[in-house]
């Protein structure tokens, strides 16, 4: 090679380098500005709720049962928003667990590739909806619903809510599920086929167990996604906060409330306006462990294939 061709691919290298160098420091900047904001958002939760805890003691927000902090007589018992927070997600579990696990196995093991590529799209295009239809939903479809068989049932109730978030968290528990089972190897099929076992033991008995880190994982994702889900459980549940086992009544949920203060007038300086950092944080908190949770059972029964 001559001189001037080493000189151009030195030349070229360097620009190559270069430009590496450049995407790089794009890319980092990109997840550290992913970083930064979500310390952000810790840092402004942790502030406010220093301040309403300067004014409220921590064993009374965390065991009082009652909730107002608005309207007189003021209480600052978080009990009855947790309550109907878990109300939603065990009901919504109820329905989602089963319904998207059931669809991930056909998915997977039965349906034919065509069958495949016109549910699974559909399922994305329901996991895209807009949560506040899905408050609409509830509202003008559901809750009548209820009502038919139920005619004590109120305009709200934890009934509806639960039902409508299960639905809207069944295409994150089918999806999920499906292509932690669609990644098991088919030498397990095979051979339990080999074995003379049927479609349905294969599909129970081999590739569930097999698949079981994925569609646990994919379980408690989507409970975080419904702890956290805000306007369709407004427009469902209602604003009554309180402890009831009743899910034909009214409640509230976190989420719910912090819609409320925040679309009223309390004064920023308020109480009122501080617990909404307060409750913002505790459902910060649980959302984190829900995600903390996943990422270990996820680790820790993972299955490795060569």
């Amino acid at each position: 090679m001559s001189q001037a061709d080493t000189t151009i691919t030195a030349g070229g290298s360097s620009i190559d380098d270069r430009k590496n160098d450049f995407i790089k420091y794009v890319f980092f900047s990109c997840a550290f500005v992913t970083v930064l904001t979500t310390l952000g958002i810790i840092l402004v939760l942790i502030q406010g709720s220093i301040e309403f805890f300067q004014h409220v003691s921590i064993v009374e927000y965390l065991t009082g049962t009652n909730w107002s902090p608005v309207i007189r007589p003021y209480s600052y018992g978080v009990l009855p928003l947790v309550w109907g927070t878990l109300i939603i997600t065990v009901g919504s579990a109820l329905i989602a667990i089963p319904v998207g696990t059931a669809t991930a196995i056909y998915l997977s093991e039965y349906a034919e590739p065509r069958v495949r590529k016109v549910i699974k799209p559909t399922l994305e295009i329901l996991a895209g909806i807009p949560t506040i239809v899905y408050g609409f939903f509830a509202l003008s479809f559901i809750t009548p619903v209820i009502q038919l068989v139920f005619p004590q049932t109120g305009t709200f109730n934890a009934a509806a809510g639960a039902i409508v978030v299960g639905i809207m968290i069944i295409p994150m528990v089918s999806s999920l599920s499906e292509d932690a089972m669609s990644s098991v190897p088919d030498e397990l099929r095979n051979a339990a086929y080999g074995l003379g076992a049927t479609k349905f033991e294969v599909s129970t008995n081999v590739v569930v167990p097999a698949s079981l880190s994925g569609v646990v994982a994919s379980y408690i994702l989507a409970l975080s996604r419904a702890i956290g889900e805000t306007m369709a459980v407004t427009l469902a549940v209602g604003m009554t906060p309180q402890i009831t086992a009743n899910p034909l009544d009214s409640i509230q949920t976190m989420t719910a409330y912090m819609v409320q203060i925040g679309i009223s007038d309390v004064s920023v300086d308020s109480i009122g306006y501080q617990s909404l950092f307060a409750v913002g944080l505790t459902l910060f908190i649980l959302t984190l462990a829900m995600n903390m949770i996943s990422l270990w059972v996820k680790s820790r029964y993972r299955e490795e294939y060569q």
